[in-house]
């Protein structure tokens, strides 16, 4: 293999995309890699899977249902985190009497 010839298709291919992270589809490999899966990745990252054969880069439709498709996720997940933090402490009816300062003495 000519790597300076791999390296150039590599510098080549990074000047065609526009974006820092571009999003990517996954290709089959023999290697065990499926196809089909959508991955935001550097551009740099993103030029070496298509020179290796092993993604595409997505269409601008594509590359907006998955962003979107990750917000809505983030959000989910951060609405959880927030949830999860949520404390509470379960006080008797005495105590919290007790806490107001209103308890009356009895007798």
């Amino acid at each position: 293999m000519d790597l300076q010839l791999y390296y150039r298709k590599i510098r080549d291919c990074v000047a065609t995309i526009k974006e820092d992270f571009p999003v990517v589809i996954s290709r089959e490999t023999p290697d065990g890699g499926k196809a089909g899966i959508l991955i935001e990745v550097p551009s740099r990252l993103a030029a070496k899977m298509i020179v290796d054969g092993a993604a595409l880069l997505a269409s601008p439709k594509d590359a907006m249902a998955f962003r979107e498709k990750q917000a809505v996720a983030k959000r989910l997940a951060d609405q959880e985190a927030a949830a999860a933090r949520v404390q509470f402490t379960l006080v008797s009816a005495d105590d919290l009497e007790r806490l107001k300062g209103t308890t009356h003495s009895k007798g």
